[in-house]
Order: C-alpha cells, then structure tokens, then sequence
C-alpha cells in the first residue's frame, strides 16, 4: 500500500491548533486532527514531499511534539509489521549499530504493544545482526498505531529525549547519605500544619536518608503535632505518586524528633553541615562539598532553620557553614530543596564515573 503519511503529536487539547498551522505549511494536504477519534495525534496525507513538510513542521510549529514520516505502512498485524520493519531496517540499521522498538497502540486489538516489540524487534535483529538497545540506542523502530492503520519509521536515538542519558548520573544516591536535621516551624496551628505538609513533600521528593525533627528546646506540644501532622501527610502523598510512576524501588524517608542540642552532642565527629545566611557562598565550596558528600562515604547531617535560624552556637561544631543564595531570604518551605539542588548542581559533574 501507498504510505504517504506524516504523524503529528501534540499536547491534549492542541490537535486542531496543531492541525491549522499544517494546513497552512501544505494547503494542498489532507490533515486530520484526532484521526480515529484518538487525542493528541494529527494525521496528514501530504500533497508536497512528506519528509520536506515534516521539516518545516519542526522547524515552525512549537504545538507539534513528534513528527514522525511514516516510511511503510501496513494493517495493525505484528507478521506483518515484523515483516515491513525487517525490509526497512536493512536499508538503515548496520550491523555494528543498536537499536530498540518503540510501539505506540491506540484501539483495540488482539496483541499488545509488547507483543509488537517483541517481535519487530526479532525480525530486525535477525535482518540487519545489530544488537538491542533499550536504554540509549543508535536508531529506534518507531511502530504507531492508529486503530487500523500502522506506521512504521527508523529515526536516530538522538531525537528522543531521555531523562537519564549518558553523562548524566542519578544523585539520589547522593541524598541516601544526608540526615536532613530541620527545625519545626511553630506557630498558628493552620499554619504549622501547611507548612509541615509541605516540607514533607520536599524531603519526600528528595529521599534524603533521615529527617530528624529538632526543636531547640522546650515548644509547644500542639503546634509541633500540628507539624508533624502536616509533615507525615507530605511525606506519604509524594511516596505514593513517587511508587506509581518510579521505574525503580523508592526510600520512604524516616522521621525522628530530637532536641537539637542534644543532637549536636551526639553526632559529634561525624560530618555537620549548617545553611545559614552567614556561611560562605555554596559556589565556592565544591571541593569541601565533595569531600564531605561523596569521599568520606559517612552520614552527612544538614541543618536547616525554621523561624528562627539555627543557634550560632552551633556553628562552631560544624564542618562547613553555607549560604546557598546570597543576598536572599529563602523562605522554610524552600530552604532544604535549595540546599539539595545547589548540593546535586555543584557536585554532579565531579562525580565521574564514580557511585555515590
């Protein structure tokens, strides 16, 4: 069958938008926002070249996320499929390169997008001797899948944007290490209750190793239940988003409450790293950082004020006092994810090929 088509995708929501602006690339084109009923595709059969209108489509249309130029087309059959894409593939996937099989399925049908990827993936194996791929490969077979039509393209692994790439290294790890020490931010009960939610949320965000809850002496019972309250509310309503879209096994952070003297007493000797406006800027502090984050391998405890900033008596028991953006009043609910972010920022690429 003829296979003169360009698949478009786009935000929900944008397909006739997405739609107009083709029309207007190829007046000539038939253009199908929602084909088949289906959110977030435009169909084009186009009347100039399909690869040139896919270009200025990339080029002009900010609406369109993937262009995809349909290279065969067949009916939605995975024989078929691993038919066509083993033809294709032998025309542009050598043998010395990887590659991956990407299944798009919209409709009903009775195989899933799985079933597709096993065994287009075989066939290409089998027709071109490359080796898969799955996590960064040379070229991927894109099959998408509108009800009863099925596309097929082979496009560079570089169009496809990957969170995790090569050069760039989860510092989750990183954060494992860290007892996040924070003071309870007291006050009206309302208040103490969002704020406690929201920090928790924060630390939860970050899966730091430990939160300890440390007051600085006698508070109110209330208002520190209130925080609580709101913190372990935080803490489980990003975990459980955390657990259903995380490709891997998620740290539920612990919580503990001690006073912060006594806390400071006790984990004398072990790294001690205070955020107070008036320590040294973080940029200068890379090489102690990665010395005290990452070689010494030992619990790191960041202290984080509430209200009230940390005791400066304190000070002198830790190994590094850190302002993380001079000149600025970081609020409570903020303070602990900026300190990560400039932590995980500045010690990134120092780390190498190393594990955290």
């Amino acid at each position: 069958m003829e296979c003169n088509y360009v698949l478009v995708t786009t935000m929900l929501g944008f397909e006739k938008t997405c739609a107009s602006y083709v029309s207007e690339l190829d007046p000539g084109a038939k253009v199908t926002p929602r084909p088949r009923g289906f959110k977030g595709l435009v169909l084009v059969e186009p009347s100039i070249d399909k690869t040139e209108l896919a270009r200025l489509v990339e080029e002009r249309v900010p609406e369109a996320e993937k262009v995809i130029v349909a290279e065969e087309c067949s009916k939605p059959d995975p024989k078929v499929l691993a038919e066509k894409a083993a033809g294709l593939a032998k025309k542009k996937i050598g043998h010395d390169e990887t590659f991956a099989v990407r299944t798009n399925r919209r409709g009903r049908h009775s195989f899933t997008s799985v079933d597709v990827n096993v065994v287009v993936g075989d066939a290409v194996r089998t027709a071109t001797g490359a080796s898969v791929n799955l996590s960064n490969p040379d070229k991927v077979v894109l099959v998408e899948i509108v009800q009863d039509l099925a596309l097929i393209s082979i496009v560079p692994g570089s169009k496809f944007y990957r969170k995790m790439k090569p050069g760039k290294r989860p510092v989750y790890r990183l954060f494992r290490r860290i007892s996040l020490v924070h003071m309870p931010y007291l006050g009206p009960i309302d208040s103490a209750t969002v704020m406690g939610r929201r920090i928790g949320r924060e630390v939860q965000t970050f899966e730091v190793g430990e939160l300890v809850v440390a007051p600085a002496g006698r508070v109110d019972a209330e208002q520190l239940k209130a925080f609580l309250d709101g913190l372990f509310e935080g803490i489980e309503s990003r975990y459980r988003i955390q657990e259903k879209s995380y490709g891997r096994e998620v740290h539920r952070v612990k919580v503990y409450v001690q006073d912060l003297y006594q806390l400071v007493r006790e984990r004398m000797g072990e790294t001690i790293i205070v955020l107070e406006p008036e320590g040294e800027p973080v940029s200068r502090l890379g090489d102690q950082l990665y010395r005290l984050l990452v070689e010494s391998r030992r619990r790191v405890n960041v202290l984080v004020g509430s209200r009230e900033g940390i005791p400066s008596g304190i000070y002198r028991f830790a190994d590094l006092v850190v302002d993380v953006a001079p000149g600025i009043t970081i609020s409570t609910d903020y303070a602990a994810a900026a300190a990560l972010i400039a932590f995980a920022t500045i010690l990134h690429d120092r780390l190498g090929g190393e594990e955290p």
